[in-house]
């Protein structure tokens, strides 16, 4: 029997559920959303980055760069199959809505990044960010959900170690390079404290997400655990963190950023993929994904007529 959702909260605990349980609808659509959510930014991420593999600087770093596309676009279809699980949509469902527009992502990937000097933004800071948020997600109630992260938080932290590197090198670089990475990390730094979504007040799916066990901390805790530890990381690195949106120093060696400070209008345009650089990135997705339509299509085509592709003999 489906179980009820009394049953779900009260059993709900780290890796609790699993697809041979009979869960209800509720929690079924809440992990869908969760997970469908987290696969898009995964392969969002990897188009940002992407051009990257010709335009960074060296052999060694074109190559790392390679390696972290195919990576996150593997974190990507690791998602969707867990997504799939819980039986409300299949993955090709979820490609099309996000080539369609109709799927979300994380806001970060929202907007271009055009210059290598943009490059630690993502790959250190939000990469920074994304380990903190999904290093709770292994204690998630989804079995499925829980176990992917074990694999994805693994080469998560090597991609922020490249990001670190990217970073390191670039501050000891030229006064002009310098200049050029504090003006990146000045416009991207409000969209890095943004990544966690919502304040606690504002966020509308954490309370029912957090008593079926599918998330274990708020926004607003994994927004200051980033901070508690990189504030201190940037200016290590001879960064200067802007005046705005103000943070609070508690002290202590924690802190907390005036939320009101920022742009939370722009926030839910973008998370309603309403924003004009959403436009552009989800275009590009969709683009790559007609690119490459044929294949599926020949696939398909072998699949109903229940023939195995067959090797092709030498000429």
């Amino acid at each position: 029997m489906t179980m009820d959702i009394e049953t779900v909260k009260e059993r709900a605990g780290s890796r609790e559920f699993n697809p041979t349980d009979d869960m209800p609808e509720e929690y079924r659509k809440a992990a869908t959303r969760m997970l469908e959510f987290h696969a898009n930014s995964e392969i969002m991420g990897a188009y940002l980055e992407r051009p990257f593999i010709r335009k960074a600087p060296s052999i060694e770093r074109k190559l790392a760069f390679s390696a972290k596309v195919q990576d996150e676009i593997g974190h990507g279809q690791m998602l969707y199959r867990a997504a799939e699980s819980l039986g409300i949509k299949t993955r090709e469902e979820m490609l099309d809505d996000l080539a369609n527009g109709d799927g979300k992502f994380l806001n970060c990937f929202h907007y271009p990044m055009e210059s290598y000097v943009e490059t630690p933004m993502i790959a250190f800071f939000v990469d920074g960010a994304a380990m903190r948020r999904q290093a709770t997600l292994k204690k998630s109630s989804w079995e499925p959900y829980a176990h992917a992260m074990d694999k994805i938080c693994f080469e998560e932290g090597m991609h922020v170690k490249h990001g670190e590197s990217i970073l390191r090198e670039l501050m000891n670089g030229s006064k002009r390079e310098q200049e050029m990475v504090q003006e990146a990390f000045e416009e991207w730094w409000p969209r890095i404290l943004q990544f966690f979504g919502p304040s606690d007040d504002a966020s509308t799916h954490h309370d029912f997400a957090a008593d079926v066990g599918l998330k274990t901390a708020t926004n607003d805790e994994l927004r200051n655990s980033f901070l508690n530890r990189y504030m201190e990381k940037a200016k290590n690195y001879g960064l200067e963190i802007p005046d705005e949106p103000r943070i609070r120093d508690n002290g202590d060696g924690t802190y907390e950023v005036v939320e009101d400070d920022l742009d939370w209008d722009e926030f839910f345009t973008v998370s309603k993929n309403e924003y004009e650089g959403s436009i552009q990135q989800i275009n590009g997705r969709r683009e790559a994904q007609e690119a490459v339509q044929w294949v599926r299509n020949m696939m398909d085509g072998q699949t109903t007529a229940g023939n195995s592709p067959k090797p092709q003999a030498a000429d």
